[in-house]
């Protein structure tokens, strides 16, 4: 009776040190995961427009074209789309134009937004704007 209760004993022991162990296994699979999430992240900067009533449907695509051609003169901009509003639901409180930057970094956007060429850009856009809406954020 007593080497079955050794080893059952002994058995015991090791099964509830097994639970201290930590597993390095999935802590490095935990890490590893986390990294590459920061490193596939994106800093997302979403721009809406809402145009005042009297803009010209020739001044609405200046502003287009103005906007479209920033990525090829601001190379922090890594990725760029833009589109106008066609969502059935009546909920764009008049803004028409998103329009979709990402960056790698803020030290990026910090670059892109007093960048000369984004002034200019301004400069075209403010004499049509009524109102503007701006949300950045990083990607999950």
């Amino acid at each position: 009776m007593k080497p079955v209760f050794y080893t059952v004993s002994l058995l015991a022991a090791i099964l509830l040190m097994s639970y201290n162990i930590p597993n390095t296994n999935n802590l490095n699979k935990d890490l590893t995961m986390k990294n590459s999430e920061k490193q596939d992240s994106v800093l997302r900067h979403v721009v809406l427009f809402k145009f005042k009533a009297n803009t010209s449907k020739a001044d609405i695509a200046k502003v287009e074209a103005a906007f479209s051609a920033l990525p090829s003169k601001i190379p922090q901009i890594v990725g760029y789309e833009w589109g106008i509003n066609n969502s059935p639901e009546g909920l764009d409180k008049g803004f028409t134009h998103c329009f979709f930057l990402t960056f790698h970094s803020e030290e990026d956007r910090a670059i892109y937004l007093p960048h000369p060429d984004h002034k200019a850009f301004g400069a075209v856009l403010t004499p049509h704007l009524e109102d503007v809406t701006v949300v950045d954020y990083w990607t999950k």
